[in-house]
């Protein structure tokens, strides 16, 4: 069977934290899915300044001894090395649409969903607009620049348009709130969305896998909120700075967050409700969608999360895991999605 040329595609061209993220999510992946009879992986790693590196590891050691390259030299590299696929593992708005479509100029076929498509979720207004016009039922909103005044009446979400892991968000009680709330969420984007509050029941997120072509439903994940102490989910509930500076999960320990019974009548609801999500649009070999779930039982859209890293702590792979699919066939999974009917697609092994 032939080995597979995979490259890593880490680190960030905009800052420090979606840097650091990367590297946590991806040195995760590399020692989980490490199989040298089937990959053969190779690293890109990307800094803030825009230099590439192809270290050896993502050490910290190994990265500061590796030299730093131009876009043009590194696409030079990259064009020598054979690469077979590409698996992207950039979560800044740069690496998720810049990067994932470099390598569509190269025609190297990468993991995971278009550029295009994931510039399209990170804008979360853009969003729900789709998916509200495919009938999914959306919190009513409105998009909010410096200077706007917002006219939903509070409770009320606010958060920025674009950012990820809760960072700006706020739950407005109060009209009075409304100042401080857009301000904090214009720290992170120049549009804001203002939108109802939907009373919590439940809170949870949903992913789907193609599979030979078809969509499959995964077991949700679901949060521990409460409606009184704890009515949203803000950012240090999903990551956590060490004392030594480096980025930990936050939401992995089973108090925070677990898998639903799949026997759950909520699962198909919502496994259905995101199926016409990623339909909409326009997914391709996975997709991941958070639902907020009113008193009476009914799915909400909140946002999609268009990525996943393949690291055993990935929300996709805890899934995956929880139907009975470990990581390496999830991945092997991906893959032959990725490259279809070319003659290096992987068989499934246990």
């Amino acid at each position: 069977m032939p080995v597979l040329r995979i490259l890593h595609l880490v680190g960030s061209a905009y800052n420090n934290f979606y840097c650091d993220l990367s590297r946590l999510y991806a040195q995760d992946c590399l020692a989980a899915t490490a199989d040298r009879s089937h990959y053969e992986f190779q690293i890109a790693y990307i800094t803030p300044d825009r230099q590439w590196r192809f270290p050896a590891s993502l050490s910290q050691e190994d990265i500061a001894d590796t030299k730093p390259m131009t876009l043009f030299a590194a696409i030079e590299f990259i064009t020598a090395q054979n690469i077979d696929l590409v698996l992207p593992q950039m979560f800044c708005i740069p690496g998720m649409t810049h990067y994932r479509a470099l390598f569509d100029l190269l025609k190297i076929p990468y993991v995971g969903n278009t550029s295009e498509i994931m510039a399209i979720a990170a804008h979360k207004g853009r969003t729900k607009a789709i998916v509200e016009a495919a009938g999914v039922k959306v919190p009513r909103g409105e998009l909010l620049r410096q200077g706007d005044v917002p006219t939903i009446t509070p409770p009320a979400i606010v958060k920025p348009v674009s950012s990820d892991n809760s960072l700006g968000i706020a739950l407005v009680k109060e009209a009075t709130e409304y100042d401080a709330a857009l301000k904090q969420a214009f720290e992170y984007a120049s549009e804001v969305i203002v939108e109802e509050f939907i009373e919590l029941g439940r809170e949870v997120r949903c992913g789907i896998i193609v599979k030979d072509g078809e969509l499959v439903g995964l077991p949700l994940e679901e949060y521990l909120l409460d409606p009184h102490s704890k009515p949203i989910r803000n950012h240090a509930d999903k990551l956590q700075q060490t004392d030594d500076g480096n980025l930990r999960f936050a939401a992995k320990d089973n108090k925070k967050s677990w898998i639903v019974d799949p026997n759950d009548p909520i699962t198909q609801k919502v496994q259905q409700v995101a199926k016409k999500c990623h339909q909409a649009l326009g997914c391709r070999h996975y997709s991941l969608f958070d639902f907020r779930i009113d008193p009476k039982g009914e799915p909400w859209f909140l946002e999609a999360g268009l990525y996943c890293s393949f690291a055993p702590k990935s929300v996709i792979s805890s899934m995956a895991k929880a139907a009975g699919m470990p990581l390496n066939e999830l991945l092997i999974t991906a893959i032959n999605e990725t490259l279809g009917s070319n003659q290096k697609v992987l068989q499934n092994c246990s």
